[in-house]
């Protein structure tokens, strides 16, 4: 299937690092993968392209909520919990999972972005945004991603792009 650029409920503009939501006029400032951009499996870098949301998950936890394997732990985020397990990569709040949508790019072997858990979520507050820090996902601080959350539906359309787009 063919996808046009106004269907797109979310656009991500990762030479910009922002998030945008053209048809509630909001956009986000994000952090996205820090080896890059790209499709490979394995590489932490952040895929290209149509996507899904194929799972909203967390909608039900607390603010700083932490996820391990898309299930909350029980634990909020603190700097407590920060200095006890210094090289957790922190999925807070919400997570949304994205499936790419094109075959032999963002879907299938070695390249398939659902299955390499690749997700728009929570991370620590304390964290830089605006640059590339991510092991492969979409970061949003926490207000921000529980706003989305709260705004987009499962199936919600998402386009990712390598290159600067207009502001609209």
């Amino acid at each position: 299937m063919t996808y046009t650029f106004d269907q797109a409920d979310i656009v991500i503009d990762l030479a910009q690092q922002i998030l945008r939501l053209p048809k509630h006029n909001k956009f986000y400032v994000i952090s996205s993968g820090k080896n890059g951009i790209g499709e490979q499996e394995n590489s932490g870098k952040t895929p290209r392209g149509w996507h899904q949301i194929a799972q909203k998950i967390g909608g039900e936890v607390e603010k700083n909520a932490v996820f391990v394997a898309r299930q909350p732990t029980g634990e909020v985020y603190n700097q407590q919990l920060a200095q006890q397990f210094p090289q957790r990569d922190w999925i807070l709040s919400r997570i949304l999972w994205l499936d790419g949508l094109e075959d032999g790019f963002n879907r299938g072997d070695g390249c398939d972005t659902f299955k390499r858990y690749i997700y728009i979520h929570g991370t620590p507050d304390t964290e830089p945004m605006g640059i590339p820090m991510s092991h492969g996902c979409i970061r949003m601080k926490n207000q921000d991603v529980i706003e989305l959350f709260e705004l987009i539906t499962a199936q919600a359309l998402v386009y990712i792009s390598e290159q600067a787009l207009e502001n609209e």
